[in-house]
């Protein structure tokens, strides 16, 4: 069979790897799925149960000989053989039919990270079938999902916060000129809210219970009637032992939101400073964009705009930005190959 046969059957497809969702984009056709990261494996044997959105409901449910995993910690693989096999379900489900056939695959990296880690990931996408693996930065693959002229000689800042990372960069003509990723994210959030409601109440919560209370109370930013808005917090209490419900108030949540927001505030402080003095002239006549789920936090656009005294947005889709710009690269390689920091093809 032709190449050029075999190229079209294949798919090209790119992959937001994140530390709790992948989102993967097909070439011409935009996001086609998203999946938890996360992986069900026996503890003796190490085979696995389940992956993706089956995975993800047995965390903190599953029997003694079960543990629901997530292959990858603070935005880098922390289990090479479970991220493959994630990887691997990703391809599947995206191929279907076709998974006889190898696609090129662009995925996205935070910014920053170790040779050994690149190398990680191109080595995990090839060995899940991939035909060709390239890397990106994601705040370079949100700003080109958030549609800023990344190859121009103009200076754009954008900001992505996933749920393990918080990528600051500044691009210009195709590259990261400044850049820092913050090891702070939606987990460290999440990590925040359950410190807070153990110190405050002597309640333990889960995680899941933590991420529904930031969503549904958290700001960076205080709002106005942030005393009368309350949730429930629901766990097991520290010292009977015995289910317990407190409620609990956005005013609170902010309070336990504090530290990892700082966190986040100071990485962007550091990005600044070491921004050319140009490119951050062009920022300022311009705005910092967000990008990832992170970014949805109420008011966080605006604690970040007082911190720097810059205009900044929140972009459209944000949680979509980094997979739309890793599979906008592919569509238009030939323009955007600047933006790639690393490829390899498979030799199988």
């Amino acid at each position: 069979m032709g190449l050029r046969i075999k190229h079209y059957l294949a798919k090209d497809l790119g992959l937001d790897l994140g530390t709790a969702n992948s989102l993967v984009y097909e070439k011409n056709k935009g996001i086609i799925f998203r999946e938890p990261s996360v992986v069900a494996v026996k503890k003796n044997t190490n085979e696995i149960v389940a992956i993706g959105h089956d995975a993800e409901q047995m965390i903190g449910r599953t029997p003694s000989n079960i543990v629901a995993l997530r292959p990858l910690k603070e935005g880098v693989i922390a289990n090479y053989e479970l991220t493959k096999e994630l990887i691997r379900h990703l391809f599947k489900k995206a191929l279907k039919r076709r998974f006889g056939f190898k696609p090129r695959v662009v995925v996205s990296i935070p910014t920053g990270i170790t040779g050994v880690e690149r190398r990680a990931v191109l080595d995990a996408t090839l060995s899940a079938g991939a035909g060709e693996a390239f890397l990106i930065e994601e705040p370079v693959a949100a700003a080109i999902g958030a549609g800023l002229p990344v190859h121009e000689a103009v200076g754009n800042m954008v900001i992505n916060i996933g749920s393990g990372t918080t990528d600051v960069a500044v691009i210009s003509l195709g590259g990261v000129v400044a850049g820092l990723s913050v090891r702070v994210g939606g987990d460290a959030m999440d990590a925040g809210i359950i410190r807070f409601i153990r110190r405050q109440y002597n309640l333990s919560i889960g995680e899941r219970s933590a991420e529904e209370l930031k969503i549904e109370l958290g700001s960076a930013y205080p709002l106005p009637d942030e005393e009368q808005r309350t949730g429930e917090a629901r766990g097991r209490d520290q010292v009977s032992g015995l289910p317990k419900n407190v409620i609990v108030n956005a005013g609170e949540i902010r309070a336990a939101l504090k530290e990892p927001i700082a966190a986040i505030i100071n990485g962007i402080r550091q990005v600044v400073e070491k921004t050319p003095p140009e490119l951050v002239a062009d920022i300022m006549h311009q705005e910092i964009v967000m990008t990832g789920g992170g970014a949805l936090l109420a008011g966080l656009d605006q604690l970040v705009a007082r911190e720097l005294s810059m205009e900044v947005k929140l972009a459209s889709d944000p949680m979509a930005c980094v997979v739309k710009g890793a599979g906008q690269t592919l569509e238009h390689l030939d323009a955007l190959k600047r933006a790639l920091v690393g490829s390899k093809k498979s030799t199988r």
